[in-house]
């Protein structure tokens, strides 16, 4: 058997706890798939490459509000796809091989196969003969796209997350199941590129769970944008003559070339033999942690999304940090830092979204005084000519704490990061207002007003 001070199963933030403090440990890596993890490889990164290229179409197609006349002469999506997967898949690759050379320590060694856990700190990799052990164990094996049964069932192709980026060709038409955030950006990718897109909402509103603002203005840009199938339940699914046909609840039926399923993540947890561990998983497959990225089980740790209830990279990114610091010191741990945890959708107006939603601020027991401020309102909406983007905020009325920031508009994602880092170090939402300047007449004055918008006792 195979014994290492370290072993990490999961490239993706997991690749980042080979830190300069395991220069003369050994450590192992597994890796099942591709090398690198779901952000780098079919999540946030390759996506917003290929907003950025929708963005640019979708500008010219609507210049003429502005009083500029512009037309998209040809979407050359082989392009715009290599341009994409060149870089990444050169980054990947450049990743694996660095770890395979044993990363500059000559300390790594790097298992392709799928990990099994056979029993206490013990495992089995697929295609391996030696059992392998560490002295810790880190789980950040990430999560994969849910599919629903009435999907797997109809024996009907479909697409992912994972696998609609690398398509050979646009289809015409596209049937999106899910109006979250994956279903929602590439929407707004494949609309953009020229593609018919229908949207399948379970509900009546899209991005559900966000503040009821948000998702109304949400709501309202998608239908502008695509076809938007609301209380949209699948019952059945079938193939004709080249044409996906999804036959809703009620008898509704949608067409289309196409079919991506969008319908969130699970944990990739339910094949690593937990069972033979003292690894505790909760009902929707996420390990179960403390505080410190421990598991229940002594001397094994989690990470990212297979046990954060937060699927975003940034917050795997800062968790792999706390780990990798109490690896190596077990008398001073640090807490994962969950307090304060933007998140952003970039579609077709982009979101952008940090604490509380008005609904759980109330449920919370706070006071709350909150205002909406239109985009339009201000001088750089003027020049954007924007009827319908808005910024709300919400704070406590007694102590003027900031409580929740929540856009719908051009650059959310951006205008946002004053506000993530207020409520990160403290300020009040007054003295965020007063206490700097604000460009004038910088689109982050939507933030600024809104500010300045609420009332206080």
């Amino acid at each position: 058997m195979a014994h290492f001070d370290l072993v990490i199963i999961g490239t993706g933030s997991g690749n980042s706890l080979v830190t300069p403090d395991f220069a003369d440990k050994r450590v192992a890596v597994i890796e099942k798939g591709v090398f690198g993890g779901t952000c780098l490889n079919v999540g946030c990164i390759p996506t917003k490459m290929f907003v950025q290229a929708a963005e640019v179409a979708r500008s010219a197609r609507e210049a003429s509000r502005l009083g500029v006349d512009a037309h998209v002469d040809q979407v050359r999506w082989d392009d715009i796809r290599d341009r994409v997967f060149e870089r990444i898949d050169a980054i990947s690759a450049g990743g694996r091989a660095y770890r395979e050379r044993g990363s500059d320590d000559g300390n790594t060694t790097v298992f392709s196969g799928h990990a099994r856990f056979t029993g206490d700190r013990t495992l089995r990799v697929e295609g391996y003969d030696e059992e392998i052990s560490g002295d810790q164990i880190v789980i950040a094996t990430g999560a994969r796209p849910n599919i629903p049964p009435v999907v797997t069932d109809s024996g009907v192709p479909y697409e992912t997350s994972d696998t609609i980026m690398r398509i050979e060709k646009l289809p015409r038409s596209l049937v999106i199941a899910g109006a979250g955030y994956i279903a929602l950006e590439f929407a707004h990718v494949f609309s953009s590129l020229g593609v018919e897109v229908t949207m399948l909402a379970r509900g009546k509103r899209v991005l559900r769970h966000a503040d009821d603002d948000v998702s109304r203005v949400l709501t309202h840009a998608a239908t502008d944008q695509w076809a938007l199938e609301r209380d949209a339940v699948m019952e059945s699914i079938e193939q004709r003559d080249g044409t996906i046909r999804v036959t809703l609840r009620g008898g509704r039926v949608v067409e289309g070339e196409m079919l991506l399923v969008a319908t969130g993540r699970i944990p990739n947890t339910d094949d690593l033999g937990l069972e033979n561990t003292g690894v505790e998983v909760r009902d929707d497959g996420r390990i179960v942690v403390d505080e410190y990225g421990r598991t229940g089980a002594d001397g094994v740790w989690s990470l990212g999304d297979c046990s954060s209830r937060y699927q975003l990279k940034h917050v795997a990114n800062a968790e792999e940090r706390c780990v990798a610091h109490n690896l190596v010191h077990p008398d001073d741990l640090r807490a994962f830092p969950h307090d304060v945890v933007p998140a952003a959708v970039f579609t077709h107006p982009q979101v952008a979204t940090v604490g509380l939603t008005e609904d759980e601020a109330r449920e919370g027991g706070h006071a709350i005084t909150t205002k909406v401020q239109k985009y339009g309102d201000i001088a750089y909406g003027w020049a954007l000519e924007d009827t319908t983007s808005i910024c709300k905020v919400i704070a406590d009325k007694a102590t003027k704490k900031l409580l929740g920031v929540h856009l719908v508009g051009p650059e959310a994602s951006i205008v946002i990061q004053p506000a993530v880092q207020a409520m990160s170090f403290g300020l009040t939402a007054d003295e965020m207002a007063r206490g700097q300047y604000w460009i004038h007449p910088a689109l982050t004055e939507v933030l600024e007003n809104a500010l300045l918008g609420l009332e206080f006792d």
